[in-house]
């Protein structure tokens, strides 16, 4: 199947390369309908379509958008305030979808939290902003202004007696602020260290009191949902999951980018198709389907539909759904490497596994690139794999760290040993 163009593309068909719409924009193009909508509804029935609508966390984690707010107390006697949080912080390396969003449609990011506020019945919103997004930051200013002086945002919106205020937070800007909890201390003027869970956001998450924490492009999706329905949203999908999704590819492609496509196109399909395939004079060898911290997917997996459980299967997750490809004239050793160095300084340092043993794998890995590794080195990476693999470390980056690593020993293991045997990078002029 070739990918339709006709296909619908909810999130990015009003998107102009270079150019920002503006409220009246927005509106022209059905804009603040689907609050509209959401505020005839009570807060439950608004979570209940988004639940049927099958949308999940755009993040990485990919938990359902409605479960994960049903679990937040509503009605008289719940804590107060309640807050709701978009993750912007977009660190993982290869993605950058979220910035398209931002930068080119902030009113449909606006509309989205109002909607989501009200379903969990929140006063006050944060934007958590990555610091390195300076036209991102300038398009929200100018859009949250424009909001509160429509009467979108502040007291008794359009009427509804619903109060919901909306403030842009520019980050200092750590990985490690992809985690929620981690997230959600450097907002509070933190170090930006994970938290024990339970409790968990939902119910004792920003400065203690109920919390929600959704990434860009998921809350970008629920005001088409609340203006279009559930079964339309499941229909625009060719996955047993709604919606489509924004996927992206960098790396030595003829033709890297974004595209918005129906969730559930195969990985062929926008390798080949969207990005052009691979440039003159290179073979594809592999890649990783969601971002830096996802195991390699190779030839082989080429025909899976890029959803959540077909990644899973493949034995990787979609992740962010942005590839990263690997050709046959780029060092793996030295990609990997790479990764690693950016994981070791990433780590906030909290838990020993990661603090140490992240370091420990790119020192081992900067030894094999550089000639000095020994074979015994391939198992004692093996070894550290599963030492840090889930469950052993106070939250998932080193666990991230790690997928990427474990699968290129699986796929790619000739490279390493060729390294160690010739003493030096077989890829280095």
């Amino acid at each position: 199947m070739r990918i339709d163009e006709r296909m619908e593309r909810p999130l990015t068909q009003h998107i102009r390369p270079g150019e920002t719409n503006s409220l009246a924009d927005y509106q022209k193009n059905g804009g603040y309908e689907g609050l509209k909508a959401a505020l005839k509804m009570t807060p439950k029935e608004v979570q209940e379509v988004v639940k049927k609508a099958g949308l999940r966390g755009r993040g990485g984690a990919g938990f359902p958008t409605g479960l994960k707010w049903s679990f937040v107390p509503i009605g008289d006697d719940a804590p107060r305030p309640k807050y709701l949080i978009a993750n912007g912080d977009e660190m993982e390396p290869g993605t950058f979808k979220d910035r398209l969003l931002l930068e080119g449609d902030p009113h449909q990011l606006i509309e989205g939290m109002i909607i989501s506020a009200y379903a969990i019945q929140a006063e006050i919103g944060y934007i958590f902003l990555r610091w390195a997004y300076k036209k991102a930051a300038q398009t929200i200013s100018k859009a949250l202004a424009e909001a509160y002086e429509a009467g979108l945002l502040g007291k008794n919106i359009l009427g509804s007696g619903f109060d919901f205020d909306l403030y842009l937070h520019t980050s200092a800007g750590r990985y490690i602020c992809g985690e929620e909890t981690a997230l959600i201390n450097s907002l509070e003027g933190k170090r930006a260290n994970p938290r024990a869970k339970p409790p968990f956001p939902q119910t004792s998450g920003l400065f203690g009191k109920p919390s929600i924490v959704n990434n860009i492009e998921t809350l970008c999706n629920v005001p088409h949902i609340l203006r279009n329905g559930s079964d339309w949203y499941k229909s625009i999908s060719i996955s047993e999951d709604g919606g489509t999704k924004i996927y992206g590819v960098s790396g030595k492609v003829k033709n890297p980018g974004l595209w918005e496509l129906p969730l559930g196109v195969t990985m062929r399909e926008v390798l080949e198709e969207k990005a052009g395939g691979m440039r003159d004079g290179l073979k594809f060898k592999g890649l990783l389907p969601g971002g830096a911290s996802t195991d390699f997917l190779v030839e082989e997996h080429l025909e899976i539909k890029l959803d959540y459980k077909g990644v899973e299967q493949a034995g990787s997750r979609l992740g962010t759904g942005t590839m990263i490809v690997l050709d046959d004239q780029t060092c793996v050793v030295g990609m990997v490497h790479n990764l690693e160095q950016f994981f070791a300084q990433e780590s906030c340092g909290w838990c020993t596994p990661c603090r140490d043993g992240l370091p420990w794998t790119r020192n081992i890995l900067w030894a094999i690139e550089n000639g000095q590794g020994k074979m015994e080195d391939l198992e004692l990476l093996e070894s550290l794999t599963q030492t840090l693999s889930p469950g052993n470390s106070f939250c998932a980056l080193a666990p991230g760290a790690m997928e990427p690593l474990q699968s290129a020993l699986k796929y790619f293991r000739e490279d390493f040993e060729r390294h160690i045997k010739e003493k030096r990078c077989p890829w280095r002029s």
